[in-house]
């Protein structure tokens, strides 16, 4: 027999469109500044040889975004995007939509603390996602489906069917 895995759903409210000054437009810019500073930091404890910009860069932004490994299928009527966010719960991940782009944003508070007879350690760590993609087609954002199941994002979006006929009304002019 199966074993039945309970399956939550990412909260219906957060799929928006998007608007100036939204996630999509604000978070790159917190994230940008974070990984910034941290590359910064590095360059500094290099005393401040310059030629490793690039790899300072890398460096910091591994240490800050963890890697979303994402699977896109396309049908004829929809895209299916799955992301691997092992540890976050919905309340975690927040996934906003644009009719050519979706925007995946996940943080997550951890803490570990051992004590012992006259020693306390105490550690704080903070794992974020953030990923935006392209999509190879415009959907639709009203109808969006998501779904987290063993550590696994499920997204499902219908296509918007290009070169539907649309009737045109006649409107009557007062005079």
């Amino acid at each position: 027999m199966e074993k039945q895995v309970p399956v939550e759903s990412v909260r219906a409210a957060e799929f928006l469109q998007l608007l100036a000054g939204d996630l999509l437009f604000e978070r790159p810019r917190e994230i940008n500044d974070l990984i910034s500073s941290r590359a910064y930091q590095l360059f500094e404890s290099r005393r401040f040889t310059h030629g490793h910009d690039r790899e300072d860069w890398l460096r910091a932004e591994s240490e800050i975004l963890l890697n979303v490994p994402m699977d896109i299928t396309e049908t004829e009527t929809e895209l299916t995007i799955r992301a691997e966010v092992p540890g976050f719960s919905e309340n975690d991940l927040e996934v906003r939509v644009a009719p050519l782009s979706l925007c995946i944003t996940g943080k997550r508070e951890e803490a570990a603390e051992q004590t012992g007879e006259k020693t306390v350690y105490s550690e704080r760590r903070s794992s974020q996602i953030f990923r935006v993609l392209d999509l190879p087609s415009q959907i639709d954002p009203d109808t969006v489906n998501a779904t987290l199941s063993d550590g696994t994002l499920e997204i499902k979006l219908l296509k918007v069917e290009m070169g539907k006929k649309i009737p045109v009304l006649a409107k009557t002019v007062a005079a």
